[in-house]
């Protein structure tokens, strides 16, 4: 066998993850006032089936307004629950750990489905007032959002805790906020969605303060054998945006705070930031972050072959693996990486005709 350390197992407080593969959590637009249905279960049970170590569902409304588009996913009210314990169901039935991430879209809210072109939607037309740190327009195209008051900034951070709880008991073991990509928590962190002059805004302590104000309330609020993660954006890839050595700093203050693991993304609230999108290129961030936050990272961004994502864990550059795009032309990328690697494949017994039965964990479980 070849040296796998791709499918080694890895624990996060009492959850241990039978490989280092996670699905990232990818928008399907398919909801219907939020609520998740069969595409869901289908999309989501065929990667657990498929094989990955950790499964995160899409970035989740805590509240509608909080809703990138209005066919995105929501956990603002109990009737969410029940169809969610049975995806979470399936999923943990397959082998795989599910999680859930937890977003505001702030500014970036509103918004027509993709394949209906994107567009922010008017009040009159479906859509509804965005909110932000400051009034500031993410584009020449986006309406200027509201800017959020002390209450608003409370409403936001209890909405959060009422996803989180909402999502325990809809059987989700991981919890990531969504601090990237230009949505709401990441508009607090940048210098040019944050203008303000009060305790949220200015200096760097003061643009962290909504973020770490956040992530204290959701991980008080679970227990605490959940897994609690965030993902950020660790470059604006603008000069004089949050960077990386920001995140750094930001996930030393989270790790404090009970962070078990920073999800490393990039880019999201400069509309015309240039970003050099070649394989692997976040993985840097990853890296030092790992280094120096002493936390658990996952690497994601053009991360396609099996074995450029078993050099990264071999080198220490991540401790988790995050498969998105590939992960929608091969709802099986887990399998057939450990058939490339020459790993135990841990297959469905369904689908051992597949495969080796001499390779796959399942005989093995059979013989022994």
């Amino acid at each position: 066998m070849t040296d796998t350390p791709l499918f080694t197992p890895f624990k996060m407080r009492n959850l241990t993850l039978r490989n280092r593969i996670g699905i990232s959590p990818m928008c399907q637009y398919s909801a219907v006032d939020g609520f998740a249905n069969d595409w869901h279960l289908a999309h989501l049970g065929a990667r657990a089936a498929g094989g990955a170590g950790l499964i995160i569902m899409e970035a989740t409304g805590v509240s509608p307004e909080g809703r990138i588009t209005p066919g995105c996913h929501g956990i603002w009210k109990d009737e969410h629950i029940p169809f969610l314990k049975r995806l979470t169901d399936f999923v943990k039935s397959q082998g795989a750990a599910i999680g859930i991430q937890l977003g505001h879209a702030g500014r970036k809210a509103s918004c027509a489905l993709p394949w209906d072109g994107g567009k922010a939607l008017a009040v009159n037309a479906g859509g509804w007032q965005t909110v932000a740190p400051s009034a500031i327009a993410f584009s020449d195209e986006s309406p200027v959002p509201q800017a959020l008051d002390k209450a608003g900034i409370a409403k936001v951070i209890a909405d959060f805790v009422a996803a989180a709880k909402r999502s325990v008991d809809a059987g989700f073991q991981v919890l990531e906020l969504h601090g990237a990509h230009g949505y709401l928590l990441h508009e607090f962190l940048s210098p040019f969605s944050n203008a303000r002059t009060d305790e949220y805004g200015g200096s760097e302590e003061n643009r962290f303060r909504f973020v770490l104000e956040t992530f204290k309330a959701v991980r008080a609020a679970v227990p605490d054998d959940i897994v609690v993660g965030i993902r950020l954006s660790c470059s604006e890839w603008v000069e004089g945006g949050f960077d990386v050595d920001s995140a750094v700093r930001l996930a030393t203050q989270l790790k404090a705070l009970g962070a078990d693991f920073i999800d490393c993304s990039s880019g999201g609230n400069i509309p015309h930031a240039k970003i050099p999108s070649t394989p692997g290129y976040q993985v840097p961030f990853a890296h030092k972050i790992r280094a120096e936050a002493k936390l658990p990272v996952a690497a994601v961004g053009i991360i396609t072959e099996a074995v450029q994502a078993n050099e990264l864990i071999a080198k220490g550059d991540a401790d988790l693996v995050f498969i998105a795009r590939a992960s929608l032309r091969d709802p099986h990328w887990a399998l057939n990486a450990a058939v490339t690697l020459g790993a135990d494949v841990d297959a469905p017994s369904q689908y051992l005709r597949g495969y080796n039965a001499s390779r796959t964990t399942a005989a093995k479980r059979k013989a022994g």
